[in-house]
């Protein structure tokens, strides 16, 4: 099992203290998590650090940690300028991106960001291969129904080859085929149920299968709430309050989706996870992120290795 932590982005104004947040990051490296990772919601009450600033922040900070996002929900951005932020960030840190991807689905504020509601899946899957060719192709002449280009170059490339890791989100049948066509691994919503995501499970390899495509090269995550807390009650009530905070809405399948108790019960949990097809954990905690880091690291992590 790899262990994920999430990187604290939720900061309202005037709240983010830089020296405490490097120095969380230097302790995500030290103890001996894989990568930390960010995620991406530009409108939304919740205050919200943008990824890419937060990751670069953190390649500064860090020299072995792998960085990542999941995910840029990319139908909102430009491919050539998201293109070239990821490549200069994938140069910055050395090699140590990696990239998550999704639509969005349907309930965006799609016309706040210039896209076509009823276009979106077109403009997210022609705007992944254009960042594709952008990041591989010396030249790039492109005619596409969103964009074009005439014997472009960007430069650099991504100091990965031949491109930056990239996951894909989502849950519906059609994102899981997306997934295994046009990316390199499947990451699980937090909002997911265990059992949920061992049924999304089986479909990324039922159509892995269906394309000849080997199962051992395509990595499965799935981000998973969590609150390690010797009172079980206190955490599961802290953890819904802030899951309700951050989707704006009570929801009982994303309370049930979450992870909350003493250490052993989350390992129990976690375990069920594993079971259901995860190859690698994003432990995402919503408070006392200090806190919840050292015990992650010391009463969790140590049971699945």
């Amino acid at each position: 099992m790899e262990f994920m932590i999430s990187i604290p982005q939720f900061y309202a104004d005037g709240e983010f203290d830089a020296a405490t947040f490097g120095a969380y990051l230097e302790r995500v490296e030290a103890l001996g998590f894989d990568s930390a990772w960010t995620q991406e919601n530009v409108l939304a009450a919740m205050p919200l650090l943008s990824p890419i600033e937060t990751m670069t922040f953190a390649a500064a900070r860090t020299e072995r940690l792998r960085l990542g996002c999941a995910v840029f929900v990319t139908t909102l951005h430009n491919p050539v300028h998201l293109a070239k932020s990821l490549s200069t960030l994938d140069q910055l840190s050395r090699g140590r991106l990696e990239v998550g991807v999704g639509t969005g689905g349907r309930g965006r504020m799609f016309a706040a960001f210039g896209v076509d509601s009823a276009r979106f899946v077109g403009q997210f899957t022609e705007g992944l291969e254009l960042m594709k060719a952008l990041w591989t192709q010396p030249r790039v002449t492109f005619d596409g129904r969103f964009w074009q280009l005439d014997d472009a170059a960007m430069e650099p490339k991504p100091f990965q080859k031949p491109h930056p890791p990239i996951w894909f989100g989502g849950s519906s049948p059609a994102a899981l085929r997306r997934a295994v066509r046009h990316g390199n691994g499947f990451f699980g919503a937090g909002s997911t149920t265990t059992a949920q995501f061992a049924e999304q499970v089986q479909a990324v390899y039922a159509t892995l299968a269906e394309h000849e495509r080997d199962a051992a090269e395509f990595p499965i995550a799935k981000r998973v709430y969590i609150a390690v807390d010797d009172d079980p009650a206190r955490g599961r009530e802290r953890i819904n309050a802030a899951l309700t905070r951050i989707y704006g809405h009570r929801s009982e399948t994303i309370e049930a989706a979450a992870v909350a108790g003493t250490p052993e019960d989350c390992v129990r949990e976690l375990r069920e996870v594993e079971a259901a097809g995860a190859q690698r954990i994003l432990c995402t905690h919503l408070f006392d992120h200090a806190e919840q880091l050292e015990r992650l690291a010391t009463e969790v992590m140590p049971h699945f290795r």
